[in-house]
This record gives structure tokens, C-alpha cells and sequence, in this order.
């Protein structure tokens, strides 16, 4: 039986929402083949740890909420190709491989996880309670629709500093049903911040199909109504977002005004937890899912490098090998880690003065 859908939605995305559509290699074209097996080592690192910290979730090992971004690595790491450690990015609650493509510090990341005293806020935070300024990740919030008036902020110091700096900030698209984020919008436009947003479509709110939503599944609609620059990509395509980024970020240093990014991917787990969620919205299903696996980012940039020959299928085992022993060798140092001392509960509560 077909999903029926809101009688007032239409889709624009043609192909791009369609799960038997971008199945094949990317182009990878004239880009750097060192740098492209750098992207793939950095998406493995994130699925791995991602697929290990939701086994950990269902052991019970880890009990803080978790959001996973399995299938959607190529966003994240497509566009911090183009940002420095200078630059302010803020995620949201599916945050680690946003952090993970700045650089992030994997046993920090892992440590916070588990809530233990080594992790990146000091075992207080949790999966959605990140940050690593030195890599330019100025932290996570879990709020939805919160990063982006604290993304155009960001932009605006940077553009008051003069250094070319960039503020970026992650949401989904149901964040942009967020008053904020269309005043945040205009702001950015009207004071030409160097404001980057990021709508990582994957076409659900926590359980809710985009098309119970929204009357159009296209979100750069909404910055094309406040005469900003927008580009709408294959956000499984680690190379067509590394495109449209270098292109909207060069803009916004140039002083050329803010950016919005869409870029359309699917996420293979459920909104929370480890749980693929096959029985919630209009056209999620077993069948659904199965069929945007398809469209991995991963496999789809390998596939290129090994078409290329810049890699074979023997060292792409030895890659996805050595990515699995780093996570699990993050895994144990956390496990012999400290939890926080409960006597240090108040600390960085409140302002202790000058």
C-alpha cells in the first residue's frame, strides 16, 4: 500500500529523496587522492565509532541518550575540508561526526560517552555535550534550532576580528520550522555575517516525515526568501558537498555574505538510540531503509578510489581494520577511567569571580 501524504506537501527534490537514485561512485574528478583517503578514513572512524558506542547503548554500557548520524559521514567531513581551527562550528544532538571531521579527539569523545572524567566536558555532558575550541568545534546543544542564533553570533565576532573566520552552524530540517532560524536568517543577511548553515535533510523530525511537515521537502527555499545564497547537494556525496562548501564558505570569508547548504541524506538509525525505527512516519520502513543503504557514502567514495586505482580492496579492509582498533582503543581507555568526583558536582555551575 502507497504512504499517503498531506494533502498540501509536494516534493522539488526529484531524485535526490528517491533511495534507487546516487547509488553509483562518486566524481571524484581532479580532487587529491591523499585527500580523498583521508575523507574515507575519516567517515570510517565516524561510522566505527558510531556502530560500536549504539553496541555499547543496547549492553547497556553506555546510558546517556545517543543520536547517530550512521549514513550521513559525507556532510561533515565534506565541509571541514574547507574550515580552520580559527572558524566557529556548533552542532547539534547528533553531534559526533561533526566533532570527529574537525579532528576531534577520539578518546575525549568516547571518555564523555561513557560519562567518565577524561571525556571532553569532564564526564558531565554526555553524547550531546561536546566541544574541542582548539579544532574549532565551539561545542554541541542539544536544543534544537539552538545552534544557528548562536552560529550567525559567532559569524559576527569573526567578521568584527577581520581574520576571515566563518561561524557554522548544524540543524536539521526540523529545525527549520524554528521561528529562530528565519530570524537568524535575516540577521545574518542584513549585517552580511559569514554565516554558514547547514540543513542536513534527512527528511524526518525525531519520528515525523517531512512530508506530514512542511508543504515542500526543499529547505533552501527558506533562504532563498531572504536573498541568500543557497546550494542544495547529495549530501552522500562527499564530493559534491566538499563542492558546494569550498564555493559558500569561500563567499562568506571573501566577505560576501552568508551561505545555507542542503544537503539530502538519510539517517540508518533511529532519531534517538541505537534502534533503526522501521515502523515510524509515512515511508520509513524495512524495505526503505534497506534500500538507502544503498546510497552509502562510504561505499560510494571507495568504490571511486578503487575504479581509480589510488586504492584496492585489500587496503581498504586494512583502513576499516585499523579505524575499528582505534574506537575500540578508545573504548577501553575510557573504561579505565574515573567517573567525576561527586564532590566537584557544583563546579563550573556557578561564576566563581575575579
Amino acid at each position: 500500500m502507497k504512504p499517503t501524504f498531506h494533502k498540501l506537501h509536494r516534493s522539488t527534490l526529484g531524485d535526490l529523496v528517491e533511495p534507487g537514485a546516487y547509488r553509483d561512485p562518486v566524481r571524484i574528478g581532479n580532487r587529491s587522492r591523499e585527500a580523498l583517503l583521508e575523507d574515507l578514513a575519516c567517515m570510517l572512524r565516524i561510522r566505527k565509532t558510531e556502530e560500536q558506542v549504539g553496541t555499547l547503548a543496547e549492553q547497556g554500557i553506555v546510558k546517556t541518550p545517543i543520536h547517530l548520524a550512521i549514513g550521513q559521514e559525507a556532510i561533515p567531513v565534506g565541509l571541514s575540508r574547507h574550515l580552520r581551527p580559527s572558524d566557529a562550528v556548533f552542532g547539534g544532538h547528533r553531534s559526533h561526526a561533526h566533532y570527529l571531521a574537525l579532528g576531534g579527539d577520539l578518546d575525549g569523545l568516547i571518555a564523555e560517552i561513557m560519562c567518565r572524567e577524561t571525556g571532553v566536558a569532564s564526564g558531565r555532558g554526555g553524547s550531546m555535550h561536546l566541544i574541542d575550541r582548539a579544532r574549532g568545534f565551539a561545542g554541541s546543544v542539544p536544543l534544537v534550532g539552538a545552534t544557528i542564533p548562536l552560529g550567525v553570533g559567532a559569524a559576527l565576532a569573526l567578521k568584527m576580528d577581520g581574520q576571515g573566520g566563518v561561524g557554522v552552524c548544524y540543524f536539521g530540517d526540523g529545525a527549520c520550522e524554528e521561528g529562530v532560524l528565519h530570524e537568524s536568517l535575516n540577521l545574518a543577511r542584513v549585517l552580511n555575517a559569514p554565516a554558514i548553515f547547514v540543513a542536513e535533510n534527512n527528511l524526518y523530525s525525531s519520528h515525523l516525515d517531512i512530508a506530514q511537515r512542511q508543504p515542500n521537502d526543499r529547505l533552501a527555499r527558506f533562504a532563498e526568501a531572504h536573498d541568500m545564497r543557497a546550494r542544495t547537494v547529495d549530501g552522500n556525496d562527499v564530493c559534491a558537498v566538499a563542492a558546494a562548501a569550498e564555493e559558500l564558505v569561500g563567499a562568506a570569508r571573501a566577505g560576501d555574505g552568508p551561505g545555507f547548504l542542503e544537503v539530502i541524506t538519510y539517517r540508518w538509525r533511529g532519531h534517538v538510540g541505537p534502534d533503526a525505527n522501521i515502523d515510524v512516519g509515512l515511508r520509513r520502513s524495512a524495505t526503505e531503509v534497506a534500500a538507502w543503504k544503498k546510497r552509502d557514502p562510504i561505499a560510494r567514495l571507495a568504490s571511486a578510489l578503487i575504479a581509480d586505482g589510488a586504492l584496492d580492496e585489500a587496503g581498504y579492509d586494512v583502513l576499516k581494520q585499523q579505524e575499528l582498533e582505534r574506537v575500540n582503543a578508545a573504548i577501553a581507555a575510557a573504561e579505565g577511567a574515573g567517573f567525576p568526583d561527586p564532590a566537584t558536582l557544583l563546579d563550573h555551575v556557578y561564576s566563581e569571580g575575579a
